[in-house]
């Protein structure tokens, strides 16, 4: 992404050796109960990592007490403390949400050897939840803009990674997981989309996430995935993986490097760019093009329509020009990928 999370609270190796004991066998009981039921890695490395943030402030703050014996009091304490180091409101209810998953483990699964431990984490209010940084809205000129720019310099491959997220809407993750033999047309439907001919794992509970079919507009992307093959070719780039490691060629792209694309778009745009800002691109130009939300929600594959509006970013006055011109009531215009 274009810009980074606040680490407000951070762990070390000296503090972590002073964790009760009890607890340290707690969570490791915690974390083989968590891939027991199939939870990804991913998920289970951040409920460590929470987990190990409030042991660690409960060795000067709690008393290094056993996590059974955490009242209250405590939990009040630690919100503040995670408040005042500068974590967002949301930041204290991720970190409460993990505190509140372990005391479910104690309860349901631990309640033989515990059977008077009562959870009190949601007995604290949680802070009010207000955004912290300003969302980028994207504007369709903003994005062509930039994509003139690195065709312009000869940055094909990131005009291709750019292309693909505005118009497929994935997350990080899932644009590292596109392969070249996605894009033939064998794999173009109504001569609008291209669809992978496999699922491709996405966000999800499990270690395999949640299997989707993707889907990528053809028209707008279709002018840099040729620059990009056609680069990829004169290096010699055989790798099945549409975007691929600097390093190993044989690998999918890295995080580290998706994150490095942002940044240059961020300097280019002149606004600050982060990954998931496409999603929410993605969606609202598929509403502008006025494509039915149950079918917004199909293309993206979200499990509800709720989301459309979670990720439109069009405002009322821009909704009302559908219906209202010229002094007139007007229907809808017949909608159409043709626009976008």
């Amino acid at each position: 992404m274009g810009r980074k999370t606040n680490q407000c609270l951070e762990t070390t190796p000296e503090k972590i050796k002073q964790i009760n004991p009890e607890n340290i066998q707690l969570l490791n009981d915690f974390m083989t109960y968590l891939r027991s039921v199939d939870r990804s890695e991913l998920t289970i490395n951040v409920y460590e990592n929470d987990l190990l943030i409030f042991f660690c402030w409960g060795v000067d703050n709690a008393k290094n007490k056993f996590f059974t014996e955490i009242n209250k009091r405590d939990i009040m304490m630690f919100q503040n403390h995670a408040l005042q180091q500068g974590c967002s409101a949301s930041r204290v209810r991720h970190l409460k949400a993990a505190l509140s998953s372990i005391s479910n483990f104690i309860e349901n699964i631990l309640d033989d050897e515990y059977p008077n431990f009562r959870s009190v984490v949601r007995k604290i209010e949680n802070p009010v939840n207000e955004p912290v940084r300003e969302k980028t809205v994207l504007a369709k000129e903003q994005v062509q803009s930039c994509l003139d720019y690195l065709v312009e310099h000869k940055k094909y491959e990131q005009a291709c990674f750019l292309a693909l997220a505005a118009y497929s809407g994935r997350r990080k993750s899932e644009l590292a997981r596109f392969k070249v033999s996605y894009f033939t047309d064998e794999n173009i439907i109504y001569g609008s989309l291209y669809k992978t001919p496999e699922k491709i794992k996405t966000k999800g509970r499990g270690r395999n996430g949640k299997q989707l079919i993707c889907y990528v507009l053809y028209k707008p992307f279709k002018p840099y995935l040729d620059l990009w093959l056609s680069d990829r070719q004169a290096r010699g780039i055989e790798s099945e993986w549409l975007f691929t490691d600097v390093h190993d060629r044989t690998q999918p792209i890295t995080i580290s490097r998706m994150n490095s694309f942002a940044r240059t778009f961020t300097k280019i745009m002149g606004v600050d760019v982060y990954l998931h800002s496409f999603r929410h691109y993605f969606t609202s130009e598929l509403a502008r093009a006025n494509i039915p939300d149950s079918v917004i929600q199909s293309l993206v594959g979200w499990d509800s329509a709720d989301m459309v509006n979670v990720y439109k970013d069009i405002d009322a006055d821009e909704e009302f020009g559908k219906y209202f011109r010229d002094g007139e009531i007007v229907g809808q215009k017949q909608s159409s990928l043709s626009d976008l």
